[in-house]
């Protein structure tokens, strides 16, 4: 990571917290099949911590899919009635189990913690914590640096139990303390689950509840397709700012942090939201729906202007298949599903490693010489980033005899570093950064490309909510709601995510020069990518994956 001074990032990863009012019901096939509807957000690790009798934490979590890490013996060692659970997103760096999460601190209390998002000031936060609290941060995550921020303000009450208040007090003072985007979901051992936002909003968390028999089951997660699928109702965002508890004695609500700016980001709304997923009173569905439709009119404009006539109408599976039906129907041109899409290949966006994305797309999508061949093809994306996947696709278009390729792209150019959790390539990876629109299609092998302009984007999605004023739109503008992101912070970022450094080697640096990482010992040490000494890299709780 070099001798810049910063965490890795915990990027737009799924969160997901369930309290059963029946504490003798196990909560863990629920939050198991809760992460398989989160598991577009992230493919590299899951995991699931519960808490049983007499406040016992039961862990199991690791690299690989739902499916394969939560099977039916995992699950069947997760006791209790109450619980947490994370999917991972490819983090810049490595992959460690370590970096797993769920995150568990055995003081004050007893606390697991899972989070989506990503901190602007890591290098203070990391020497206040070893200068000042003396906490040990075992890896270079965001989420344990939050997890032991908030340990270290429950700490600071000096109480032998705790209630509501106290929590407020230490969440607000953990907001205090850090800027950046940050949505979480905690648990405190024997007590209950905690939910809590950044005071701007940018991530997403909300709430739902169920009636049973025993009483009022409760649920917290990154969006609200879980709370449909496992029969909770009366969905509910978390605000920003805000922090939520609930034990099986009620449910507390409080903001503790100053009032900001809410600025929800636009990009769940794009691209990495389920599509029947509701995200702060705004449905995916309509807002991609409505994206087509603005799109079809810059098209339409733009066609006439070249003097292009289109034959057919092909969404870029999966994302963008809205947006292009309601483009096609809007211009009365024949929507065709051209690319054929294996479904048992990841996203190709959240793939560490340019070859691999570039090996993925011929993977994933079959182009079907009968929709392509001889015709000029609006090709319709949700948006072009790399341009790795989409030069890859207008090839394989090309391939099977489109005689022009025009790509519309839902979003506008993206010239900007995403600084509030989404693993974005350095600016100069971009494929629009320092390019107009006609070097952009010549980058990646089209005819002409068509970018939605930004004003139309956000109308797309407010019209559905007009109470939000504001979405962060730093990827297309650079403009950070958050502040405290410069041209050093950017410059440190980019080294961090650029490709060449993925997988390798890592050090995590101080503000005074020396270094934190695996094992901190006050020298320098490095963090390589598996266990240290021999030792597990699960650290605290024991982990029964893979365990017989």
């Amino acid at each position: 990571m070099g001798s810049e001074g910063t965490t890795l990032f915990d990027l737009v990863c799924g969160i997901l917290g369930l309290l059963l009012h029946d504490a003798s019901v196990d909560a863990a096939l629920e939050i198991s099949e809760g992460l398989s509807l989160l598991q577009h957000r992230g493919q590299d690790a899951c995991g699931i911590v519960t808490c049983g009798p007499k406040g016992r934490f039961f862990q199991c979590k690791a690299n690989g899919m739902v499916r394969d890490v939560l099977d039916e013996k995992a699950i069947a060692k997760l006791i209790g009635g109450m619980g947490v659970g994370h999917v991972r997103y490819p983090t810049a760096g490595s992959s460690d189990i370590a970096e797993a999460q769920p995150f568990y601190v055995n003081s004050p209390y007893g606390i697991v913690f899972a989070h989506n998002g990503n901190l602007i000031d890591s290098p203070s936060l990391l020497q206040y914590m070893d200068a000042t609290s003396h906490r040990h941060i075992n890896t270079p995550s965001d989420s344990e640096l939050l997890l032991n921020l908030f340990a270290d303000n429950l700490q600071k009450t000096g109480k032998f139990r705790i209630n509501e208040d106290d929590i407020f007090t230490a969440i607000g003072g953990l907001m205090r303390q850090c800027t950046g985007a940050y949505a979480c979901v905690a648990m405190l051992a024997g007590f209950g689950i905690i939910a809590f936002r950044d005071p701007n909003g940018i991530r997403p968390v909300g709430m739902a509840s169920r009636r049973t028999n025993a009483g009022r089951d409760y649920l917290f997660a990154s969006e609200s397709i879980v709370a449909d699928a496992l029969g909770f109702t009366a969905w509910e965002d978390v605000k920003p700012g805000e922090a939520v508890i609930i034990t099986r004695s009620g449910v507390s609500r409080k903001r503790v942090a100053a009032h900001a700016t809410f600025a929800p980001d636009i990009f769940e709304y794009v691209y990495f939201a389920r599509p029947d997923s509701v995200l702060d009173g705004i449905s995916v569905y309509r807002s991609r729906m409505a994206m087509g439709d603005a799109l079809a009119v810059e098209v339409d404009k733009v066609l006439k202007e070249r003097g292009i006539t289109v034959d057919v109408v092909i969404p870029v599976p999966d994302t963008s298949r809205v947006a292009a039906l309601n483009l096609a129907q809007k211009l009365k041109l024949p929507y065709r599903e051209g690319f054929i899409k294996n479904r048992y290949v990841g996203r190709t966006f959240i793939m560490p490693g340019q070859q691999m994305r570039r090996k993925n797309v011929r993977r994933k999508l079959n182009a079907m010489a009968l929709e392509f061949s001889g015709k000029n093809v609006l090709l319709v994306d949700d948006s072009i980033v790399r341009g790795t996947t989409s030069e890859e696709i207008i090839q394989m278009a090309k391939d099977v005899g489109a005689k022009k390729v025009i790509v519309a792209s839902c979003a506008p150019p993206i010239r900007h570093s995403n600084v509030y959790g989404i693993d974005m390539p350095s600016r100069t990876e971009l494929v629009a950064y320092e390019r107009n629109t006609e070097e952009i299609a010549k980058a990646i092998g089209a005819d002409l490309v068509v970018f939605q302009t930004l004003p139309d984007l956000i109308a797309s999605v407010r019209q559905f909510n007009p109470s939000i004023s504001t979405f962060d739109c730093s990827v297309f503008t650079g403009e950070y709601v958050t502040g405290g992101v410069n041209e050093e912070y950017l410059h440190r970022l980019e080294s961090l995510r650029a490709d060449n450094v993925k997988n390798k080697t890592t050090v995590v640096s101080r503000e005074d020069g020396s270094r934190v990482n695996g094992l901190h010992t006050g020298v320098n040490v490095l963090a390589s990518s598996g266990p240290v000494n021999g030792t597990d890299v699960t650290v605290g709780l024991h982990n029964t994956w893979n365990i017989s």
